[in-house]
């Protein structure tokens, strides 16, 4: 089973997003929260496998209720961003802080149900152009936010790997691009995350962007 908490300021669609987890096959309810700090508290509490995180609340905010429960959740944990507008700063900070992906609130429940099973399993749920078309919304036009070395730990095959990963190719395209098994992809992927201290794959994405190893409107 995959234990799922919700966490949204909306009584309504919380309510809502807990019965459709309680009546979907291979879910449960680790439990629910309408606001930032309660998340944190009920996160570190039951340990859940996906958080549905609301992004903008009163008080602790989307953003820093996800730094707060990866930074205690020790790789267990994964979050889900749920939002009104795909181009929101709120989101692309989230995913810097380490979230797993976001989806647009009228989703249907059908894809909600797949998209948070994808997610605990470690696989990003939104389209790579959508990926690449916020994050590139908020850091074109700028510098590298990262440290002239912040990439100096990688090696050559682990650059084109996490190149490849922001560029929204998946595993088995990089895999026949590199000539290399997806075994092997994502191995290389695993000490990418490891060297960099990311949690994410959209993180990844974010860093690449950031490092300026990738460049906004590129390939």
């Amino acid at each position: 089973m995959t234990s799922v908490l919700v966490v949204d300021d909306q009584d309504l669609i919380r309510a809502g997003l807990v019965a459709l987890i309680h009546a979907a096959p291979g879910l449960e309810v680790a439990g629910e929260a309408a606001d930032g700090l309660t998340a944190v508290a009920v996160a570190a509490r039951t340990r859940p496998d996906v958080v549905l995180m609301d992004i903008r609340m009163p008080g602790l905010d989307g953003v820093a209720a996800t730094e707060r429960i990866l930074a205690g959740a020790a790789g267990r944990t994964r979050i889900l961003v749920l939002t009104t507008f795909d181009l929101d700063e709120y989101v692309y900070a989230a995913l810097r802080n380490g979230a797993s992906g976001f989806l647009l609130k009228d989703i249907s429940p059908e894809r909600l149900i797949q998209a948070i099973h994808t997610t605990a399993s470690g696989d990003m749920i939104f389209a790579p152009s959508v990926t690449r078309r916020l994050i590139e919304a908020y850091t074109r036009g700028g510098s590298p936010a990262g440290p002239p070395d912040l990439l100096a730990t990688l090696t050559g095959r682990e650059l084109e790997v996490l190149r490849l990963v922001a560029t929204g190719r998946s595993n088995a395209d990089i895999a026949a691009d590199l000539t290399l098994g997806e075994a092997t992809v994502k191995t290389h992927l695993n000490r990418v995350m490891t060297k960099l201290g990311l949690s994410s794959r959209a993180q990844a994405v974010v860093t690449a962007y950031e490092s300026g190893l990738v460049v906004p409107g590129t390939g």
